[in-house]
Parts: structure tokens; sequence; C-alpha cells
């Protein structure tokens, strides 16, 4: 086997069910979870309909082999979603690749862009991050370094901290923005930044932007190649975007999603993903087609997570320190230090007492010199029904009274 397995981290849920095992759930209420981020609202009609039909509609359903770089029609929705969505202009054959959603791509573009025989080779993640990154890196061969997240900064990644002579060995970085846990997006100046490093190391970057279309205020969250174009970088050297639609049209069972950026990475994992044997099925491109050219839903969609949001954050600020993200549908609230209770004793408590689980924060991150940037924070997924959410936000707030 091989051996890099055993340097795998049991992933977040697998360790909370570890810390629940000897736990019993208050049985007077129902068990509530906002400890998974898995959207829960209904998917879009537009979606299934086109879907069904592709079953139904001969060689164009499941009786043919799949391209692996998908059909014109699916990467010109792509390019099209793209153009309106942040007004960059993409060569749709050249820029962009159909990717069975943004886990699979994070894994499998890690493994073409580190170099194998690089035994030197370093995977720069943000930290707290989604454990992908990590596990991609070590698989790869690579070693991760953590740049923290800081709190003072709505949550940006301190880069500045990265010492010289890890950037010398960096061959790829990950962005995520939105971010997953915080919810911050990265401005324009750290993107400056992140791009002057990379021209001047030469080291990928992949921004992970599947919670692009989750957010709470008017301005859309910046996007990777719209920030590349806005600084004069019209040919996206180094770079490479990956979204889904599992949390814009709320599908993620269907596994749909592309890259998009440097046209040679591009062609690169193409070629990968051809041995990889990864193709989208026919009638998830139908219907992917169909939710890229629709924003209807997706407008929908983010009026729930605002209505949500606007109704839960004020009940839990009055209890815990945390406010409204930028963007995503994640609440990173950091546990009042008067309780004397870590982000795993707040959970499993929560758990026994309130039947509400949440995710605790250091499961998210890992240890630097500087500490566990989740540590003493809790991760709150808000993707059930309002109703749900609220009940929840006021049994936690109950919760932290009875300690207070």
């Amino acid at each position: 086997m091989n051996p890099r397995l055993d340097r795998l981290n049991p992933y977040p849920f697998e360790r909370l069910r570890g810390l629940f095992a000897d736990v019993k759930p208050n049985a007077q209420l129902s068990p509530i979870s906002l400890g998974i981020g898995e959207p829960r609202h209904a998917t879009p009609e537009i979606v299934l309909k086109a879907y069904e039909q592709a079953l139904r509609s001969g060689p164009s359903g499941l009786s043919s082999y799949p391209a692996t770089a998908g059909n014109a029609d699916l990467r010109n929705a792509f390019a099209q979603w793209l153009d309106k969505r942040y007004g960059v202009h993409v060569d749709a054959q050249a820029h962009t690749l159909p990717v069975n959603g943004s886990r699979e791509a994070l894994f499998a573009l890690t493994q073409a862009v580190v170099n194998p025989d690089d035994k030197d080779a370093i995977v720069v993640s943000p930290n707290p991050f989604y454990q992908i990154y990590e596990g991609a890196a070590l698989l790869a061969g690579a070693t991760p370094y953590f740049a923290n997240s800081d709190p003072a900064r709505n949550f940006a990644v301190d880069w500045d901290s990265v010492p010289a002579d890890i950037w010398q060995r960096t061959q790829l970085v990950f962005v995520c923005s939105p971010g997953n846990p915080t919810g911050a997006v990265m401005p324009l100046p750290e993107w400056q930044k992140l791009f002057d490093l990379s021209d001047r190391y030469g080291f990928v970057i992949a921004s992970d932007e599947c919670y692009s279309e989750i957010y709470f205020q008017q301005d859309a969250p910046l996007g990777g190649l719209e920030a590349a174009q806005q600084l004069g970088r019209l040919d996206w050297k180094n770079l490479v975007i990956l979204t889904s639609l599992s949390k814009r049209s709320n599908v993620p069972g269907m596994r749909s999603g592309f890259v998009a950026g440097d046209a040679e990475i591009i062609k690169k994992f193409l070629l990968f993903r051809t041995y990889h044997g990864c193709a989208m099925a026919p009638p998830v491109q139908a219907a992917s087609i169909a939710a890229w050219g629709d924003e209807a839903h997706v407008e929908h969609n983010r009026q729930l997570y605002r209505e949500k949001f606007s109704q839960v954050t004020p009940v839990l600020a009055q209890v815990l320190d945390v406010r409204l993200p930028d963007a995503s549908f994640y609440l990173w609230a950091a546990i009042p230090a008067h309780l004397g209770l870590s982000d795993t004793e707040f959970a499993k408590a929560l758990y026994a007492e309130q039947a509400v689980t949440v995710l605790p924060g250091s499961y998210l991150a890992r240890e630097t010199p500087t500490g566990n940037p989740g540590a003493g924070r809790i991760r709150m997924a808000l993707v059930a029904e309002t109703a749900e959410c609220l009940e929840a936000a006021h049994r936690i707030a109950a919760f932290v009274r009875q300690r207070s």
C-alpha cells in the first residue's frame, strides 16, 4: 500500500463521532445538526427537468461514454457564467474544464501540479482550512505548511508569516475565498500580494471559490480570475479557480463543477484527468448547463440564507463572539472565556444537554508555533430550514446562559 496513506489525519467528522461516542443527547429534544456543511435547500426544478430529459433522450443519456473535457455546450456555459458573474472573458476550450465537484478537483489538481521527484516540495494552506488541502498535499508527496488566519483582520490569511525559505520550496498555494470556516473574502490587495509572491517563486495558486454565490452584502465576492484581470494579469499565469454547483444550486449529490485559468495548466490537467477516469456523465452535463445558465434560483437561494442569517446571528451574538460573515453559510464563533470550556468540551456538553451538534474549531485547523487558530471556536453550518436553525440558536443561547 502507498505509505503516504498513513500520514493522513482523521476527517473532522470522524473525530466528532469519536468525541460523541459516549454521549447520549437529551432525549427530550429533537436532534439538530449544525455540524456538516451540506446544503439542504430544495434542488431547483430547472436542474431536475434537464437531468430527467437527458436520461430519456437516447444517445445523449447513459448509452455513450462521455468525453473527459465535457461537451462544447457545457464549457461554453462555464465561459458565459464567468463573463456574466465576473466580467472575465475566457476561451471556453482553452481555459475551462469540467470536474466532478470541487473536492475531487482540489485533490486531483494537487497530484497534477506537485512534482513527486522534489522531496522538499511544500504546499501552503490557510489555517483553519478544508481538510482536502492537507490530504491532497500529503498524498502528492509534499509537506503542508499552514498560514494562520488573523481574527483582527477579518480572518485574512497572514501570508507575511510564511518565511522566504518556505516560499522557495512552495509549488502550490490554496486560497479559499469566501473562506471555510470563516466566511472571509480575500480583497484585491491580498490578491496582489499573492500574485507577486507567485511571480517571484513560481508556485501555482488554486483558488477554491465554491461559496462565492452565498453572500450577504450587495457586492458579490471578488474572484481570483476577476482579481487577476483587475490587476492586468490577463493570461492568468499560475492561477486556477475551482467552483461548484453544490452550494450555488443545492445539488451536492450531482458532483458538478469546473476549473478555469492558466491554459497551460488546464491542458496538463486535462491529460491527467484523461488517465484519472473522471468524466462527467451526460445527464449531469445537461443539468449543469441548465444550472449555470439560470440565476433566478441562485438569487432565491441567496435570499433564503440572508433571511436565515439575519434571524439567527443576533440570537447567537448575545452569548457568543460572532458576527455576520462576508459570505458562505457558516458562523465562526468564539466561545466566551468565562465558561472555562475548550471547543471540544463545549461541543460535547452542548450535544449532551441540548442535542445540538456543532463542529469544534480545533478540528478544522492544525497546531502552529503560535497555536491552533481554531481552538476556542466552533463552526455552525446554517444549512437547515430557518426554523430549525433558529431553534438551535436559542438552545445554544440557553446553554451558554446557564453557565454564565
